[in-house]
């Protein structure tokens, strides 16, 4: 395997997307593990944490975080500056199942499906690492017609769906393309919530689902 194209850190700071997403974030994991018994910690896996930032905010509001992500430099920065939390390098398409242990309540991929060339990979690895009634909940950048239609006529276009940004956005969500998406690999009970900016041309949404059993 080569690291040539991996994508490197450079320090263990957060992402300016942490700032609008945290907030909803919290609460949409509280919704969807109410009825866990307060005796013990959610557990939560923090699939494509980077250099664990996220993973870390997480943690410090009580939660059990274990991340992983393939960038060798991010596990680096993540076990250095955040020993609250457990990393481990892997594959959003080939997860190490053993290293990562026993299932969760909920897993986490923020802002990372966009980057797949294969999102519904993420959404079937999942599935292994869920507990029954456990949730999948997804961010990803919003667009819907009227954003799109904004974007459009201000000129933006190639700004915003720049190919020149390696590494960069590859798939574009709507409400309605995430809900098909999940649909086809069985997700249900699927609730939707948005952050940054004006309603309708938010920034990021948070999507939370659980699994047919």
């Amino acid at each position: 395997m080569t690291n040539l194209y991996e994508y490197t850190y450079e320090s263990s700071e957060s992402s300016h997307h942490h700032l609008y997403l945290i907030k909803p974030l919290i609460r949409m994991i509280s919704q969807s593990t109410y009825h866990i018994e307060n005796q013990r910690k959610i557990r939560i896996l923090d699939i494509g944490c980077g250099n664990g930032s996220l993973s870390n905010l997480l943690a410090q509001n009580g939660y059990e975080v274990v991340g992983i992500e393939e960038s060798e430099s991010g596990v680096k920065f993540a076990s250095q500056a955040f020993p609250d939390c457990r990393f481990v390098q892997g594959s959003i398409y080939n997860l190490p199942y053993a290293e990562i242990g026993e299932k969760f309540d909920v897993v986490i991929a923020a802002e990372v499906i966009e980057h797949l060339f294969f999102p519904r990979e993420l959404l079937k690895n999942a599935k292994q690492c869920l507990k029954p009634n456990g949730s999948l909940i997804v961010t990803t950048p919003y667009h819907g017609y009227l954003k799109n239609m904004i974007i459009a006529i201000s000129g933006r276009m190639d700004h915003h769906f720049s190919p020149l940004w390696d590494g960069g956005h590859i798939k574009f969500f709507s409400v309605a393309t995430m809900t098909a998406l999940l649909k086809t690999e069985n997700y249900t009970n699927i609730k939707f919530d948005f952050a940054g900016r004006l309603p309708y041309l938010w920034k990021s949404m948070l999507c939370s689902s659980t699994l047919i059993n």
